[in-house]
C-alpha cells in the first residue's frame, strides 16, 4: 500500500519547522510521500474557483462561529452565533488575525467540517492527513461534565493543537500552589515572571523552541491511529504515550532513548514494510472516528 502523509501548517507557529516534521518522518517511514502544505483551510480553499471563494469563507466562518465553547460545564453548543463572532472567525480564515485568543471549539465538530474538504481523491486509508492548528479543541467528558482542552483529536484529518500542547497536559502541581500563593496575596502582575523562573523547563510553552520536537511524537500518534486504529501508549517510555502532565509529556517526547516501546517499535517495521510494498496491506485497519489526549 502507498502512503502519502499531508502535513498542514500553522502559520502562527514561530518555532514549528514542518521541514523538519516532514524529515523526520521520512526518516522513520523512508518509502512515504510526505507533503507539506499551508493552512488546511488555505490549501482547500485554494482549490476552488476564485468566483466561489468568498461564499465559502463566509459559510465557514460562520460554522466555525457556531462550534465555540461558551460553557465549560454546557455540552450543548449555540446555534445561533452572533454577527461579531462569525466576522471575527472571517477575519481569522483570512489570516488577518493569527491567535484565537482564548477561544475553544468543540473539536469532534471541527474535524467534521475540514473533512468535508477533503478532495475525495484523497480520503483513501493510504492518505493520512494531519492538521496542525493554534485553536484551542476542546472536547466533553462526562466523567466530570465538562469541556477539556486537548493536545491532539486524531481522526480524518488527524488536528494537532499547539496551544493544546501548552494548554491541555497539567503543569507540575507546585506550579499551582505558588500561582495560588501569588494570587491570594494580590500580586498578579508578579506572579507569571516569578512562576516563568521557578519552573522554566519544566513545560512546554507558547512559541518554545522544544515545539519541532515535541510535535513528532504527536505527528506518530496521528499515523499509528490512521493506520492501526490506536494511537497511544500506557508506557511512559515510548512517544506515543498519552501524557496527561507536562512533565510527562517532556519525558516522552524529548527524554527517551528509545524513542518506542518494543511493541510500537514492531508497528514501525510493519507500517515501513507497508510503505515500500505497494501491494502489501498487512494488519492495517485504518480509522476515520476520532479520539483525544491531553486533559487539562
Amino acid at each position: 500500500m502507498s502512503l502519502s502523509i499531508y502535513l498542514y501548517a500553522e502559520p502562527s507557529a514561530s518555532t514549528l519547522d514542518l521541514a523538519d516534521e516532514a524529515a523526520y518522518i521520512t526518516e522513520l517511514i523512508p518509502g512515504a510521500n510526505v507533503q507539506l502544505r499551508p493552512s488546511f483551510i488555505h490549501h482547500h480553499l485554494d482549490r476552488l474557483p476564485r468566483s466561489s471563494r468568498e461564499a465559502s469563507t463566509s459559510s465557514l466562518a460562520e460554522q466555525f462561529a457556531a462550534l465555540r465553547v461558551r460553557n465549560l460545564t454546557q455540552q450543548r453548543l449555540a446555534t445561533s452565533p452572533l454577527y461579531g463572532e462569525i466576522q471575527y472567525e472571517k477575519r481569522r480564515l483570512e489570516g488577518s488575525t493569527g491567535h484565537s485568543f482564548g477561544v475553544m471549539y468543540e473539536g469532534f465538530h471541527v474535524m467534521k467540517l475540514l473533512q468535508d474538504l477533503i478532495d475525495p481523491r484523497e480520503r483513501a486509508l493510504g492518505h493520512v492527513h494531519i492538521a496542525i492548528t493554534n485553536q484551542i479543541l476542546g472536547t466533553w467528558e462526562d466523567d466530570d461534565k465538562r469541556f477539556h482542552a486537548r493536545s491532539i483529536i486524531c481522526g480524518v484529518p488527524s488536528l494537532i493543537s499547539t496551544t493544546g500542547l501548552v494548554e491541555a497536559p497539567a503543569k507540575p502541581r507546585d506550579y499551582y500552589l505558588l500561582k495560588h500563593q501569588h494570587h491570594s496575596l494580590g500580586m498578579y502582575d508578579a506572579a507569571p515572571a516569578e512562576l516563568d523562573r521557578r519552573f522554566k523547563g519544566r513545560f512546554i510553552d507558547h512559541d518554545d523552541p522544544r515545539m519541532t520536537d515535541v510535535v513528532k511524537g504527536y505527528v506518530m500518534q496521528a499515523i499509528f491511529f490512521h493506520l492501526f486504529d490506536e494511537a497511544f501508549c500506557d508506557s511512559p517510555e515510548c512517544r506515543l504515550y498519552n501524557a496527561h502532565w507536562q512533565e510527562e509529556l517532556i519525558h516522552a517526547q524529548l527524554e527517551l532513548k528509545n524513542e518506542f516501546c518494543p511493541e510500537h517499535a514492531g508497528r514501525l517495521d510493519q507500517i515501513r514494510h507497508m510503505a515500500n510494498n505497494p501491494g502489501s496491506s498487512g494488519a492495517m485497519r485504518g480509522n476515520t472516528g476520532p479520539t483525544r489526549v491531553g486533559k487539562v
